[in-house]
């Protein structure tokens, strides 16, 4: 089978097991999807949603972060992790888009990785969930292991190639869901530690389960 055919028969799996393929990070407004995500930086989604709307109340709009204290923005992410670096990339990126872009998040990645903090990872998720631009793969620890062990990668680890090795491979329409897609598959079944195989409906796709059980 031809690996964009069973690309195809993947994202339909992963479509039946989790219809709603959206991103964990809890936002309101496009900025704030941006700033989540830059704080989800070694830390998980959970905590993220956690703090976020304490944060997010206590600056409620753009300038507001724009003119934030930044040690005060530091005490609302501390439990975040690296919460210096993430208080100054927060401000500065409010500050940056409110003079370079009119107060709006980029719409390219070019723009989007000039902002303080923001690699291509976030950059794809802003531009797949804010704008839905197709094609784009959000290389994250899931998105990275679980190609891998599909055989859908070549089991590289770097987030770069594994971008270019998925966007060859997946629907232009269906990659930003299916990126969305292997972090719940990844959570509850396809774990970094131990793959539950036993109970994952991609079993007949999977290089490394039809490896392991060759006859």
């Amino acid at each position: 089978m031809k690996k964009k055919d069973r690309a195809t028969l993947i994202v339909e799996e992963l479509k039946k097991a989790y219809p709603e393929g959206i991103c964990s990070l809890q936002y309101p407004k496009p900025h704030e999807l941006l700033f989540s995500v830059r704080l989800s930086a070694q830390c998980t989604d959970e905590r993220v949603n956690q703090v976020t709307p304490t944060l997010y109340a206590r600056f409620p709009t753009l300038e507001a972060f724009a003119q934030a204290d930044v040690h005060e923005v530091e005490e609302y992410i501390h439990s975040c992790g690296f919460f210096r670096a993430k208080a100054h990339d927060i401000v500065a990126s409010a500050q940056m888009l409110l003079r370079d872009y009119g107060g709006k998040v980029p719409d390219t990645m070019e723009e989007l990785l000039k902002l303080p903090g923001v690699g291509r990872k976030t950059a794809n998720l802003i531009l797949g969930d804010i704008y839905n631009t197709p094609g784009v793969v959000i290389a994250d620890t899931h998105c990275i292991r679980i190609a891998g062990r599909l055989g859908l990668t070549d089991g590289t680890k770097d987030p770069g190639k594994v971008e270019v090795q998925l966007r060859k491979v997946l629907p232009p329409e269906e990659s930003n869901d299916f990126c969305h897609r292997l972090v719940l598959h990844g959570r509850a079944v396809c774990t970094a530690r131990v793959p539950y195989c036993e109970k994952c409906t991609l079993r007949p796709y999977c290089d490394l389960y039809n490896n392991e059980n060759k006859s």
